[in-house]
């Protein structure tokens, strides 16, 4: 009889998968021993596997490139980085190695632009997109930024006032996108997206700001959908008619030649996710050019944003189990040594999902669990996982140490959770470790930032000396 956790694993999964193997007794991720990982530095950790960042940007590349040739698209395409997915030098670092831009989305971010060119890492030619609503020092930094020479800087007007605020501090004439404001799925609670112009707004729009206006020229339609790009009937609905805006701007404006259909691409999370990048992009490309053909103007060069895709499938966290408490006579509730709210806030505040995995004892016997957070928050478990209605891990030994790994959790989670800052009950910001290869493709880890300590958040609180 079966009854070991990797037998579960094997009659439920494809295992292994590209990401994950295992080795004798454990996991392994992206080849590299996460019980090793734990012996060394302890637990709880997070971790960012760097080359996955450049693997996917990569991908990217291609999938469009094969796309173009098979269209004969005449556009470039243009890849560019949400820094509100992760804002951290690391994250960026590694993504500037490879033929990306920027999308920013506050005032901060152009700080960031701005210390990344100094040291050489972003040059004028790269793209800035500026996202958001822009007022004061938002709109100051991007013209600041403008006004250094950095052409390829632009904002994308969210609201009809912007133009003007900009324009008060730009020196040159200047070139801006419009953002539309998508209609969102029936399931929201409103019907349109609060940022950006609505579909029948933006032609008058330009007519009345832009098109007479000497010291601004439209270059892009930004288009974005907040549940991403997946292949339903409500994407590529949202998709025609903001092709049909394009359509009808562009006979009225010449220097109009770039799309940006934002909106990111979901990332795995759960070893039955099943995506096909590459027919998406095959058929966005073929839609951007049946249009264009059909409207009898030429297509757009393309640009993407991708944040999460970007970041998020190199992140993950371990933790270990500390003690088993049985409720009832069927709950049984593993503590980790950490806390779900303050580490994965994404788990807490919009009920998602990463993929679960034990790290080691895969040839022990297993159990159905819930997981419970350190806090004090009724909220600060952790439940179901994706593929099924309950837990199941090895079954708690409290002579037998139990880790528990959650993967792809590399966008928002920092940001959102506040790193380094004050977290629900005071519970630490844990280890945070950098896994990179060298030129011969040895894996090599060192330690980014220490478990946060009483002092740190003392100092914040106001009770330093």
């Amino acid at each position: 009889m079966k009854t070991k956790y990797k037998d579960l694993i094997d009659q439920t999964y494809f295992f292994p998968q590209e990401e994950f193997s295992m080795e004798k007794d454990g996991l392994k991720f992206h080849g590299i021993d996460l019980n090793a990982l734990v012996e060394k530095y302890g637990t709880p950790l997070k971790f960012n596997y760097l080359p996955k960042i450049s693997e996917n940007i990569n991908n990217v590349h291609q999938w469009f490139a094969k796309a173009f040739e098979k269209h004969q698209y005449p556009g470039k395409y243009h890849y560019c980085y949400c820094t509100k997915s992760s804002h951290f030098k690391f994250v960026l670092e590694e993504a500037l190695k490879n033929d990306i831009h920027i999308e920013t989305s506050s005032a901060f971010d152009i700080e960031i632009i701005e210390n990344l060119k100094k040291i050489g890492q972003i040059k004028n030619d790269s793209f800035v997109l500026c996202n958001g609503f822009k007022r004061d020092q938002y709109v100051i930094n991007i013209a600041n930024l403008i006004n250094s020479g950095h052409e390829n800087c632009i904002p994308i007007i969210d609201n009809y006032e912007e133009i003007s605020l900009l324009s008060e501090r730009i020196n040159d004439p200047f070139n801006v996108g419009i953002r539309i404001a998508s209609e969102e799925e029936p399931k929201f609670a409103f019907y349109t997206s609060r940022l950006g112009i609505g579909y029948k707004n933006i032609v008058p729009f330009y007519k009345n700001q832009i098109e007479k206006n000497p010291d601004v020229n439209l270059k892009m339609l930004h288009f974005f959908i907040n549940t991403g790009i997946r292949d339903t009937a409500y994407y590529w609905n949202e998709l025609h008619k903001c092709l049909k805006v394009y359509v009808a701007l562009k006979k009225i404006c010449p220097t109009l030649d770039s799309l940006n259909i934002g909106g990111g691409f979901p990332i795995k999370n759960s070893l039955v996710f099943d995506y096909d990048y590459e027919y998406m992009i095959d058929e966005i490309v073929n839609q951007i050019q049946i249009t264009c053909a059909e409207g009898h103007v030429d297509p757009p060069n393309i640009f993407t944003e991708f944040g999460s895709y970007t970041v998020g499938e190199s992140g993950g966290a371990i933790y270990k189990v500390l003690y088993q408490k049985q409720q009832n006579d069927r709950e049984k509730w593993n503590m980790i040594d950490s806390s779900f709210i303050t580490t994965l806030p994404d788990t807490w505040a919009i009920n998602k999902r990463f993929i679960l995995l034990p790290v080691n004892r895969w040839n022990d016997s297993y159990e159905r669990v819930l997981l419970g957070g350190l806090t004090c928050d009724s909220d600060d478990y952790y439940n179901s996982e994706q593929h099924t209605n309950a837990i199941y891990l090895p079954k708690y030994d409290k002579e037998k140490p139990l880790y528990l790994g959650f993967f792809n959790t590399g966008a928002y989670q920092e940001s959102i959770g506040g790193f380094g800052g004050i977290q629900h009950c005071l519970i630490p910001t844990p280890k945070h470790i950098l896994i990179s290869k060298d030129e011969e493709g040895t894996i090599k880890t060192e330690l980014f930032a220490p478990q946060q300590e009483a002092k740190e958040m003392l100092e914040i609180l106001g009770y330093g000396n």
